[in-house]
């Protein structure tokens, strides 16, 4: 009954295959292509694979691309199944003003996250930061239930919007550095302050709406390794937390 799980982001898509749908079944293969080589993956990453007996994904770039990778499933006999963000799903309630426009990504890594709270012990809040091309940061109570969360650009998004905005800032990517004394740790310094300083506030308003419980602070995304090492707060980097939301998911409803 293998399973295969996708995450379609803005930049790549990551895949994995694992050897049950449920949470914590044993990883056989996985993979990251860029968007740009997608229509590559049946004759190639996915070509050796075993057929998988089941498959859910969740895509923020676009039906066009997701028409695209569907194409690339036709290798096998598989229904295509992809995560919409609903009112509650697998024990998270969705707090958002309209539901369905939540982003699949953040639905899922949330879920995922949820996941971890509940396998560890008693509920807590959590606190879900993805760091890709651009970065968000979700709260979640200690009953499971979304609260909202916040939306920035990531590191790229800045020192773009910063060369195109402002004269002579094409520089190389520097250092972080308490008190940056050149331009190009001045902008790399200034992305990642932004970004922690965006973390630590949603944590502070959650640590007061939980009555000063301390939440779980959960960290993925492709660029999460550069910014996790520059947070003032116990934190865990998970790769995986997308996937992990996927077992969830697909596990509470073959349960249902």
């Amino acid at each position: 009954m293998s399973f295969l799980a996708i995450d379609i982001g803005n930049t790549r898509l990551k895949w994995a295959q694992y050897a049950s749908p449920q949470p914590g079944a044993a990883l056989l293969a996985h993979g990251a292509v860029f968007l740009e080589t997608i229509d590559e993956l049946a004759e190639k990453e996915w070509r050796e694979l075993a057929p998988p007996h089941s498959m859910l994904g969740c895509v923020v770039a676009g039906e066009a691309v997701r028409r695209r990778v569907e194409e690339q499933l036709e290798l096998w006999d598989l229904t295509p199944r992809w995560v919409v963000s609903s009112p509650r799903e697998a024990g998270l309630v969705n707090g958002y003003d309209h539901p369905a426009r939540l982003g699949a990504d953040r639905w899922v890594a949330m879920i995922g996250a949820r996941g971890h709270v509940l396998a560890r012990g008693p509920a807590r809040p959590a606190l879900v930061v993805m760091i890709g091309t651009a970065v968000t940061v979700d709260a979640i109570d200690r009953e499971g239930h979304f609260l909202g969360g916040l939306i920035l650009p990531g590191h790229g998004i800045m020192l773009r919007a910063l060369e195109s905005g402002t004269a002579g800032l094409r520089v190389p990517t520097g250092e972080v550095m308490p008190f940056p004394a050149n331009t190009s740790d001045a902008l790399t310094s200034g992305g990642t302050y932004a970004i922690t300083g965006a973390i630590e506030r949603m944590r502070r308003h959650l640590r007061e709406r939980s009555q000063g419980e301390e939440p779980l602070v959960l960290i993925t995304g492709g660029a999460g390794w550069k910014v996790a090492p520059y947070l003032d707060m116990p934190h865990e980097l998970l790769e995986s937390l997308i996937f992990d939301g996927l077992l969830n998911i697909q596990s509470h409803r073959l349960a249902l």
